[in-house]
């Protein structure tokens, strides 16, 4: 978005009169006043950067890792045996036709696929080598630690920008002190793209933001719990292209702390953002597996599989 430049045009007199004064003296560099500011300068009055409590200082980068991950609903078995390695500091995208597993793969790796009552899965699903399925581990715990941004941005309507940034730590019961929350809403707009838009109305309704902007403050809740990990499925699916543009920003800026997983079906998006892709397809009511991944300029300019190229060429799907 570009800053308006403030102009002020002098006003044209009717009739003009032309004087010829004395040539004055030359002034010394002394005399000669300081410039004023520049007219075009934008000025803001975007309110100061809060300090972030030394508790939300960054850290370390997280390795996320999907081992034999097998999954049902019922009988009907959607994954079989997946396994990928999501390195951490970069986006690893998921593309392949709908029905492939795609979105119950992203849904296992934070647990959300239990939440279905007739879900069953096999495998690991490890976080910095702990798997997140362990008994002794908490789900909120795991949920914390691996955030999810949804295909339709889901504020919640009746509460505040302000409060929408904060909701997560009252279901993942976390606390923290009023400024410490007061920097952590400003850190996390601005870690979303969105605090220059909304810092002087926080108080405003979630609901009443664009789609675009309740995409990103729902990026911004997710971040507000300092996940290792944040999962985007088709986070850019009902947006208008100016607002896929600044997600895609937003998620780029985001990969250098955060390990970021997006299920997409647009090959152009997972070809702009992500460094690492995953073909995942099911044939002939087979359930979905891995074809093939690996760097996403050599699968889009020279996959190995067949049916690889076929998909990112559009031949299917």
């Amino acid at each position: 978005m570009n800053d308006p430049t403030l102009a002020s045009p002098l006003a044209r007199p009717e009739r003009l009169t032309v004087l010829v004064p004395p040539v004055p003296p030359v002034p010394s560099v002394d005399d000669v006043p300081a410039m004023p500011p520049s007219r075009t300068a934008v000025q803001t009055d975007e309110p100061r950067r809060t300090p972030l409590p030394q508790s939300y200082a960054p850290r370390d980068l997280a390795n996320l890792r999907a081992e034999g991950i097998s999954a049902w609903f019922g009988t009907h078995m959607v994954l079989d045996r997946v396994s990928l390695n999501m390195p951490a500091g970069i986006i690893t995208s998921l593309i392949g036709p709908s029905g492939c597993g795609k979105s119950t793969f992203l849904r296992i790796l934070n647990r959300m696929h239990e939440l279905v009552p007739s879900a069953a899965m096999a495998g690991q699903v490890l976080l910095d080598g702990a798997d997140v399925y362990d008994p002794k581990r908490r789900l909120t715990d795991a949920r914390r630690h691996i955030g999810m941004v949804f295909q339709k941005p889901n504020p919640f309507p009746a509460m505040s920008i302000r409060e929408n940034v904060l909701a997560g730590l009252r279901l993942t019961g976390m606390k923290a002190s009023n400024s410490d929350k007061d920097a952590l809403v400003e850190s996390s707009l601005r870690r979303a793209g969105l605090w220059a838009e909304v810092a002087n109305r926080l108080s405003a309704p979630g609901g009443g933001l664009s789609g675009g902007q309740q995409q990103r403050l729902c990026i911004a809740r997710s971040l507000a719990v300092r996940p290792r990990v944040l999962l985007m499925d088709e986070p850019c699916s009902a947006l208008d292209p100016t607002s896929t543009r600044v997600i895609e920003e937003t998620m780029l800026e985001l990969a250098q702390e955060v390990t970021i997983v997006i299920v997409t079906h647009n090959m152009q998006q997972a070809a702009r953002v992500s460094q690492q892709c995953a073909f995942f397809l099911a044939s002939q009511g087979t359930p979905g597996v891995i074809v093939e991944h690996g760097d996403t300029s050599a699968m889009f300019q020279s996959p190995q599989d067949e049916r690889t190229a076929a998909y990112v060429e559009g031949r299917f799907g």
